[in-house]
């Protein structure tokens, strides 16, 4: 694959159509500045400061504008707080609108007409496939993105970060758990080993 898309570039340059300077920033945009990292710390900062959460809850895009993540796909962003009932997972039902500020680019699975139909009609079945594996007593709610609203997903915190730093908190924070389709990792002896 990457053969094809060095070729296709450089077909691209031959012919005029694209100029390589202007295509190396957007990628480095797409790869260093824009993605889930950013969405990271959006969630790690909401784990550790109570009024940060708050309103992130009340008006996400201006919380998360206030960290410097914004931009195209980022204009109107709902954030959803899963809890002990509650478990938040978002889908694009007509197309792929994802929040890029905040996760970047969306993974090609999210826009396959599977994931997108399935997500609907069967979000458990979904969420298994993906490795999670539910309570019954947990509630699914399932959000369908558009070109208006987009989601970002707060997942539960986990047990046994108490002690860890934002910086560490966010090496937690999965993309799929930013879309519902994972939950954050358990942090290991070694992520505390170095905090407060």
């Amino acid at each position: 694959m990457e053969l094809h898309v060095r070729a296709l570039r450089t077909v691209l340059e031959q012919k005029g159509y694209i100029d390589p300077a202007a295509l190396d920033v957007l990628i480095d945009t797409y790869e260093t500045k824009v993605g889930p990292r950013n969405g990271a710390r959006v969630v790690a900062k909401a784990w550790t400061d109570d009024a940060y959460r708050k309103w992130l809850f009340k008006d996400a895009t201006a919380a998360i504008s206030s960290l410097g993540y914004h931009g195209r796909q980022g204009e109107m962003i709902v954030a959803l707080e899963n809890t002990e009932s509650i478990h938040n997972l978002v889908v694009c039902t007509l197309c792929s609108c994802y929040p890029w500020p905040v996760l970047g680019l969306p993974p090609t699975w999210y826009k396959s007409a599977p994931f997108r139909s399935r997500a609907v009609k069967d979000p458990r079945g979904v969420l298994a496939d993906f490795g999670v594996q539910l309570p019954a007593s947990v509630s699914i709610r399932v959000w369908d993105s558009t070109a208006e609203v987009r989601y970002l997903v707060i997942p539960k915190r986990p047990k046994g970060s108490e002690r860890l730093t934002e910086e560490q908190l966010a090496d937690l924070v999965t993309r799929d758990s930013m879309i519902g389709t994972g939950l954050a990792k358990i942090p290991t002896p070694s992520d505390s080993h170095h905090g407060p």
